[in-house]
């Protein structure tokens, strides 16, 4: 059952409500184990991630609120599914809680240059985000097959089946370096596998319930990685 749009005013709410709660949570993760506030790659970082999510957030509020609300569900239908997004919020808890141990204690020596290098990277992760959502209007964050949804082939799905993936390990896996510590990076070693591991029961329903999409997977061959896998 497709569930009842929201208002414009409880969208705004609702977005308002996701970016504040994930800023305190991931910024408490960040400075208390830290045990400073002086920790800069970290507020780097959040200015980074969290500035143009925030602008991405109001574009979509003005022009394309379905897609908006669509990027606001969470709660996925699938086992397998519910299963990888249990380990994920793991493996980023341990993420974001490691630059601040590592920060207090001293156990990285991350170069200046390589923490503002990765901190750009993350920016390109971020546009490729915008591209992915700018060619797929039914780009959920939840695995659905959606009313009147077709087939995208266009933009950055021309080149690999799940560009909003890629998107997301440039974020996550240079986040690590960018906060400073080579041991989160570690403990993001897991993400590509987990993220595989989604995508293999993604294709498996929208080949059955998405017209075309098989057609479409024999001529775009890489599903995240171009020329890899």
């Amino acid at each position: 059952m497709t569930p009842q749009p929201l208002s414009r005013t409880a969208l705004l709410a609702v977005t308002l409500g996701r970016l504040l709660a994930g800023v305190v949570v991931i910024g408490g993760m960040l400075f208390i184990p830290a045990g400073t506030l002086g920790f800069w790659q970290a507020w780097a970082w959040l200015g980074v991630t969290f500035a143009p999510v925030v602008a991405i957030g109001i574009v979509l509020l003005i022009k394309d609120p379905e897609l908006l609300e669509r990027r606001m569900r969470t709660r996925e239908r699938e086992t397998p599914q519910k299963k990888v997004i249990a380990a994920f919020i793991l493996i980023l808890v341990v993420m974001f809680v490691l630059p601040g141990l590592d920060r207090r204690f001293g156990w990285s020596a991350v170069p200046t240059g390589l923490v503002v290098l990765s901190d750009l990277l993350i920016l390109l992760g971020l546009g490729l985000f915008v591209l992915t959502i700018r060619e797929n209007r039914y780009a959920s964050r939840v695995i659905e097959v959606q009313d009147e949804q077709v087939v995208i082939s266009s933009g950055p799905y021309s080149v690999v089946r799940h560009p909003m993936y890629l998107a997301m390990i440039s974020v996550l896996f240079f986040s690590p370096l960018a906060l400073g510590s080579y041991w989160a990076l570690l403990a993001a070693l897991p993400i590509p596998f987990l993220l595989a591991l989604r995508i293999r029961n993604e294709e498996d329903l929208l080949r059955q319930g998405l017209p075309g999409y098989a057609e479409y997977a024999r001529e775009v061959r890489h599903r995240l990685v171009p020329f890899l896998w």
